[in-house]
Formats: structure tokens, sequence, C-alpha cells
């Protein structure tokens, strides 16, 4: 008994102590003159060992001008605040809040478990206290010593830490995170699947985790080995904004790559597009540095390129043509949608197949935790998903698919158009399975159809079909690898069976089989190196016209199937030099084999291609190497940061482009054919060399960017006039390989806190070709440079958006473009006796400008966190002005007299209204 009361006393002495000691560490003595407030804040956190959570945002022009002797925290914090709107609370763990304008509460209400408690049914109060309950639990994660590696290991130098970053809530990964330690500075990120490697000193560290849309958080780790550390992150909840707690957020100025612009989905959504449906491609054409040739068009035209320039990805299969219903709607589901990757220049040495751009789409995984959906009803579509686990944390799937309903718009369309009908649909189903901690199987699939005719007996259809498994193993903590396979396809046909007899069907279509292996080896905290291979192999069949139905007389005619094999390795270095300078350098060998069975056509050497100097053929056998072309592309890229919020980059690369894309307009269409590369038509070549200045300013809220560019293209193909695109059995007698300059400077600002955020681009830029070679064919223009069709030098684009309360907030963006360049009639010369039409130097004038202005609101319904569903209006007005921007402009001879005019898609204002429900 008596040893029992011993115990007893030393403990309590020891808690009084522990309590008093405790208490004597929080009184503060210091001259605090004319300090800024993370100065002063370190010192309060050096004095008192109290962690301080605060949006620098909201306190970055706040200086401190207070002396103390021995006051306590309380004291000290009240008059360094006081003046402002700025309150504080400390919990029992000493974490200190600085918010403005609303406390944040450190301990839950009263009852709050209390299932007769009526504060449960009072939505705001609710959600406020249960995010508080999460700032609490962060905080004690974020307190907690994790301990790393084996203690008792003799490890010793660089020691490596690797992971997985998922959504707390969800169990997703968090792609694109930044993993950092401050002293010494060292960081990575995140791949697309989560997972990343650092190479750390042995010892105690702060590591800090920053990603967009997510709270930041830190751990404190204490690294004896090599070993695994999981993080979960939190999501940013809109509703209290004000106690978010941010720190930095730089990558715009700390990454090595120039020209890549991401998105997430977020960002998608809140920008108005015409009738209310999230747009992806929308949103990327409000970047600077891309363009389309007018409205309804979603091919893009990026730095110069044109829209068969661009690789299209969406969970690593490729998507021939990205649009639906006239090129109104892009092929992608928002729902299913995680973010959006835009190489604009520095394309990672992994990619490659295109010249101008790579448009990384990736979907999300799934809810790993909970079954979840949502749903939309729109004037035009409608859409739904569903998400859940397959087997909880292990397994998910998420399902996602649109349809339209447009016939009743078209019915109400002038009597041109009355009869017109239109549909399409698309479906996505994504998998994934963690087999163990190193081994994750993914399988995805997307189908989409489109099929309309505008007022005749001729019926258009289009279909995407793309299949795809990827495995990813991880061998350790600095080497993992990706493997995937698929298959990618697009068709399309045109059928007419108004007239029996003349009824025919005419197909097109494009099969690819792909196998890609990439490896990521994070040798150490300075380099890290990517390598890897990949082999494509194409079979087209370029057009094939068949009679439709019984009565048809139409003669068939067939264009011979293409096919060939592109494969490519790869090697890329990323090289931290110094804490300030890093370069980032890598090679791609890319090889293209033309295969047979075909017959190849010879020409006389020295004069252009027609029917006329075709002088023989060449017969090749099935499997048989017809032609090959092969060569290095070289990316390389270079970082030097002035300080932390101010860096200049440089960036220089190549590019080979084997598949060829032939249109008689100037914008994707259904009817584009695409042509692999063979002896008559040369494989595309490029290269672009780039420089850019990034700062950023207001704690990394505001970021500011310049950019300017030049590059040269060679073998692009132009077309002769009154080229024949379709059906064609010797395509090289119509089109003529041109050479290219395109050359730009591209401004954005871009703010991306608070409740005003948006962006503002501006680009400078002009494209010109080329084709000067009388051996070739007809020189354009005299030889000299003119516009390309999608020439537009001054594009000014601005997205604002602005939330008045958590519940309800507006977007408005605008636009305004230079008109694209066209050729047109100049005047009337006599010749055998008739009347002929002399046309103007090629794209020697342009058609007018464009303007648009769009705006939203989204309404939000309550936010009760227990209720089953939760539910939102979007509400707008696409091309607010009603401006008659016109398309194109065309010319019809009427009673002897050439008359013009101009097409516009969208000459009104055109309101729209989507319920959006989530469950």
């Amino acid at each position: 008994m008596k040893l029992y009361f011993c115990i007893v006393t030393i403990m309590l002495m020891l808690t009084t102590h522990f309590a008093l000691a405790q208490k004597e560490k929080k009184m503060i003595t210091g001259s605090f003159e004319d300090m800024r407030v993370e100065q002063f804040l370190l010192e309060l956190q050096r004095q008192t060992n109290c962690h301080f959570y605060y949006d620098t945002a909201q306190l970055d022009t706040l200086k401190i001008n207070i002396s103390v002797k021995n006051e306590p925290l309380e004291k000290v914090l009240e008059k360094g605040l006081a003046g402002t709107e700025n309150v504080f609370s400390i919990d029992d763990s000493n974490n200190v809040f600085i918010t403005r304008g609303t406390l944040v509460k450190t301990t839950l209400p009263e009852g709050y478990f209390d299932p007769g408690n009526p504060n449960k049914s009072r939505s705001s109060d609710v959600l406020e206290e249960y995010q508080e309950t999460e700032i609490k639990q962060k905080a004690i994660l974020e307190n907690k010593l994790y301990e790393v590696g084996d203690k008792n290991a003799s490890q010793s130098g660089g020691i490596n830490v690797a992971g997985y970053v998922r959504d707390a809530k969800t169990g997703e990964p968090v792609a694109g995170a930044s993993i950092f330690i401050d002293k010494p500075r060292i960081g990575t990120s995140t791949d697309q699947y989560g997972y990343y490697s650092i190479v750390l000193p042995r010892g105690r560290h702060v590591l800090n985790i920053q990603s967009i849309g997510m709270r930041d958080s830190r751990r404190q780790i204490m690294v004896y080995g090599d070993g695994k550390m999981n993080i979960d992150l939190q999501s940013q909840v809109l509703a209290l904004k004000n106690v978010i707690v941010s720190s930095a957020k730089a990558s715009n100025v700390k990454s090595t790559q120039m020209g890549v612009q991401r998105i997430d989905i977020k960002a998608i959504k809140q920008v108005p597009v015409a009738f209310g449906e999230a747009d992806l491609l929308r949103v990327v054409l409000t970047l600077p540095g891309v363009k389309s040739v007018g409205e309804a068009s979603t091919g893009l035209n990026v730095r110069g390129g044109s829209a068969d320039q661009n690789l299209i990805l969406f969970n690593d299969a490729t998507i021939y043509n990205p649009s639906h219903f006239f090129g109104m709607f892009s092929a992608f589901n928002p729902e299913v949608v995680k973010d959006v990757e835009l190489f604009k220049g520095s394309i990672p040495a992994k990619y490659g197949g295109r010249l101008s751009s790579v448009l990384d789409i990736k979907s999300r995984e799934g809810n790993k935790k909970e079954f979840t959906g949502s749903a939309g009803i729109g004037l035009l579509t409608s859409r739904v998903n569903i998400e859940g686990p397959l087997i909880k944390d292990k397994a998910s799937f998420i399902l996602g698919g649109r349809t339209t309903y447009a016939n009743w718009l078209l019915k109400a369309l002038p009597d041109q158009y009355k009869n017109s009908k239109a549909n399409f649909y698309d479906l996505n189903l994504n998998a994934n399975y963690e087999m163990n901690k190193k081994n994750t199987l993914f399988v995805t699939g997307y189908f989409s159809k489109d099929r309309f005719n505008l007022n005749n007996d001729t019926t258009y259809g289009y279909a995407n079909q793309n299949v795809s498994v990827k495995w990813k193993h991880i061998f350790n903590n600095k080497m993992n690898a990706t493997i995937v396979t698929g298959y990618d396809g697009y068709k399309y046909n045109i059928s007419s069976d108004a007239n029996p007899v003349n009824a025919y069907e005419l197909k097109f279509d494009i099969n690819q089989l792909y196998l890609r292996a990439g490896f990521n080896y994070y040798l150490n905290s300075k380099h890290t190196i990517d390598f890897g291979g990949s082999t494509l192999h194409y079979k087209l069949h370029p057009g094939n016209l068949q009679p439709l139905g019984a009565k048809a007389i139409t003669v068939p005619d067939v264009v011979p199937a293409e096919q060939a094999f592109e494969s490519a390795l790869y090697v890329n270095d990323k090289y931290n030099i110094t804490q300030n300078l890093t370069i980032e350098g890598g090679v791609r060998y890319s090889m293209f084999n033309n295969m047979g069975p075909q017959t190849v056509n010879n020409y006389a050497p020295g004069l252009p291609k027609t029917e006329d100097n075709i002088i023989d053929t060449s017969v090749y056998s099935k499997g048989q190497v017809i032609k090959t072309y092969h060569g290095p592309e070289f990316r390389v890229s270079a970082r030097y940061s002035i300080t932390d919020n101010l860096s200049i980059k440089a960036g220089y690369n190549t590019q080979r482009q084997y598949i060829h894309m032939l249109s008689n307009t100037t914008a994707m269409a259904p009817t584009d054919i695409w042509k692999l590369s063979d002896p008559n038509i040369k494989p595309q070549f490029g290269d672009q060399v780039s420089f850019g200045i990034y700062k950023n300013f207001k704690s990394n809220t505001i970021e500011t960017s310049i950019e300017v560019y030049y590059k040269h293209i060679n073998d692009y193909l132009d077309y002769k006039s009154g080229a024949q695109l379709v059906l064609n059995h010797h395509i090289e007698t119509d089109v003529i390989n041109t050479k290219g300059k395109a050359y730009g400077i591209e401004f954005l600002i871009r703010k991306t806190q608070g409740k005003l955020n948006g962006w503002l681009s501006y680009t400078y830029s002009r494209t010109l070709l080329k084709m000067d070679d009388p051996t070739v064919g007809e020189p354009v223009n005299k030889g000299e440079f003119y516009p390309s069709n999608y020439d537009k030098p001054n594009d000014v684009t601005f997205v604002g958006n602005y939330r008045f309360s958590h519940r309800f907030s507006t977007s408005l963006n605008a636009t305004y473009s230079t008109g694209r360049p066209i050729t047109v009639p100049v005047g009337i010369f006599y010749y055998g006796g008739s009347a002929r039409t002399l046309y103007s130097d090629r794209n020697a004038y342009r058609i007018p400008d464009y303007f648009r202005v769009d705006f939203s609101m989204n309404i939000e319904g309550n936010h009760k966190v227990h209720q089953k569903t939760h539910n939102s209006w979007t509400v707008g007005v696409y091309n607010l002005t009603g401006r008659k921007n016109p398309y194109s402009v065309y010319y019809t001879s009427e009673n002897g007299k050439v008359q013009g005019y101009k097409l516009s898609i969208f000459g009104s204002a055109i309101p729209y209204v989507n319920f959006n429900i989530r469950f």
C-alpha cells in the first residue's frame, strides 16, 4: 500500500511539473518590430513548441509591431492581431489555428454524439463542426512521429522513402502531388497512380505534401532506412475557405517543364459552355497558345500545329475524333475525368508520334470506400455514373454514360433543318485491383457512337472503340514499371438510300494494337530516370464504297488497305544540379516500317507527281517492308530559380509524325481520312525552341508567366487546287509537301485562391507555310510564305469565377480572336468562250474577327453531411451578346453575279439549364 501511495505521489508530482513546464514554455519575451507574420509565428513556435496553422494569403500584408516580456502566448497573439479581423484558438495539443472572421472550435459541441441532439439537423453548423473535427484530426496526424525503416539498420547516406498518396475519403490516388522537405530542399511528385519515391538523409524530417484541390498536409517522420510511407489527404471544402490551411504552391515556378498546363475537373466544370455541358476541350481552348478554327470545332491548333498534330490520350488510348454532335460536345464525360495535362513544349520523351502537343486525359479510378454516383439532366444531354468498391480498399470501378435527345432542337430550327436527326452516346468503364503491395491491375474501356443527317437522305456515322489492360509493378522503393496493351479503333460510314438505284455506303476505319512499357528509376535525390519502349501496329482501310440494297447499281470501289509498325525506345533523366538549377534531358529513337501487301506507284524523278508521270509500279507481298523511316527525337529543358517565386526556363524538342490526316475542311470532321507515310509521302518533322519567365505574387496565389517559342515544320501536307481526297488510289498526286514556321508569345495571369479566381491569357502567334519546289508541283503563291488555314495572330481569353457563398457562385468567360484566313474570288476572266472565276492568292484574306461572352450561375443545395443526395442547378447563357460570329465565308453564282455569304453556327444568345445530383 505504501509503495502504491509513493507511485501515485510521484506521478502527481511529475504531472504537475510537466504542466508547469508546459505553461512556462508558453511565456514569450521579445521585440517584434516591423516583422512579417511568418517570421513572427516562427519565433513564437520556437519559444512555445506550438504548431501554427494559417492561410498565408490572408496574412501576407500584415506587419507586427509589438514588444513583450514574459507574457503568455494568448496575450501576445491578441496584441499582434489587434485591429484586424483575424482570430485564434488553441487546442489541447498546442495547435494554434489563426483564421479570419470565423473562430475554429477545438472541441466538439456538447451532445454531438447524442442521437437526439437537434444540432445534427442544422446543415451549416454540422458541416462546420464536421470540418473542425477534420482539422483536429489533421493536427493529430501532423504531430505524430512516423518511423520509416528498421531502427537497427546501419544504412547511411541517401535513404529511399516511397508510397502512395490517396484521397482519404474515396481512396483514389492523388496524381501530381508535391512531396518535399525544406532543409535540405529535396522534393518529388506523385505519378498518375499517386505513387512517389524520394531519397532523404537519415534522421528526422518534416515531410510536406501539397496538391491542387487537397488540403496541404505534413508528416513528422524519423528515417532509419528504406521503407514505405502511405499518406491520406483531405479534400478542400469551399464552404469553409477561410479556415483552409495553406502553404506555398509554386509548381509552375519550380517544375522544369515548359508549356505544360494542368487542369482539374473542378476548374473545368466552372467554365460556362454551350448548352451547359461541362466540356473539357472548350476549357483547353481558353489556355494560351491553343486555338480552334471556329465555333463548334473541337479540333485543337496548338502553337501553329494542325488538328492532326495533337496526340489525344484517354487513359493511354488514342482518340482520333474527340467530338460529338457536329463538334458541339467533346467526347469525354466530365463525371469520370479526373484531370488533364496539355504539353505544348518540353514534351516528355515517353510521348511521340505527333508534332505539336500531347493532351493526356486521366479518368478517376472509382471510390474504394463506398458506393456513390451522380447524374445530370440538360436540354440536350443526360449523364449518369456509378462507382464503388469491388473489394473495399483493394478494388474499385467506375461506370459512366451519356446520351442525347437533341431532335427536338433540330425540329425547332428553320425549315431547311427541321427534318434533321442527330444522336450520340458514350460509355466509360474503368476497374482496378490492387493484388498486393507491389502489383496493381487496371482495365479500361471507352465506346462512343454518333449518327446524324442534315435534312437530306445522307446519313453520317462514326464511332470510337478503345480497350486497354495495364499492369503496374513496384520492384522496390527506387524502381517501378507500368506495362499497358490495348486496342484503339475509329471508323466512319456515309450512306444514302433515298434512291434505291443509286443507294450506297462508304466506309473508312483505322485500327491499332499497341504495347508500351515504361520504367521509373529514382537513382538518388539528384537523378530521376525514366526509360522504356513501345510498339504500335496500324491497319487502315482508306475507303470502301459498296451498293446499298438489292436494287442498287453503284459500282464498288475499294482503296487497298494499309498497315505499318511504329516503334520507339526512350530514356529521360531529370538532374537536380543544385537547389536552384535543374536540367531534364531525354532522347527518343523512333522507327516506322510501312508494310505490304501494297502496290506502290513509281514516278519519274525530278518531275511533279501526277498520273501522267507514273512510270511503273512495285508490288509488295504481305509482311514485306516497303519503306523504313527512323531517327532520333531530342527533348531538353532547364529551370533556374532566381527566388522561391521567380524562375526562368528554356526548352528544345524535336518530333516526328508518321501518320497524316487528309481533310477537305479546316476543322476536324467525321469524314476525315488518315494516311500512313509511304515511299511517296514523307513523315512530318518539327523542332521547337522556347523560353519562359514565371513569377508568382501574394504568397503564390497569383501566377504569371510569359513564354516565347519558334518552331520549324517540314513535310506538312497541303493540297493542290481541286484535290480529290475520297477514294483516291494515288493520293500523292493531289497533295504537296510544304515547309513552315510558327512563332509566338504567350501571356498568362491566373488567380488560384479566394472568392474570385480564374485566368486571363493573351497569345500573339503566326503560322506560315511555303511550297517553292517546282519538282514537287506548281509553287503556291509564287513560292512565298502564306498563312495556314488556322493562322489567327491575336487571341485573348478571360475566365472568371466568383463564389458569393458556399451555395452560390457565378462564372463568366470572354474570348476574342483574329478571323482565320480564306481564299476568295477577286474577279472574273473569260477563257474558251466562258466566264471563269479568278481567285486571290491562297489565304490572302480573313473572315471577320471572333468575339463571344458566356455567363453561368451554379446554385447548390444544402450541405448536410449525412443526407443521401446532394443537388445543384447550373443556369446560364452562351453567347450572351448574341453576336453572329462567322464560322466561314462562301460564295455562290446567282444570275451571273458572285454573291458572298457568312455562315454562323450560333447567331443568337443560347440559354441553358442543367440539374445535377450526387448520391
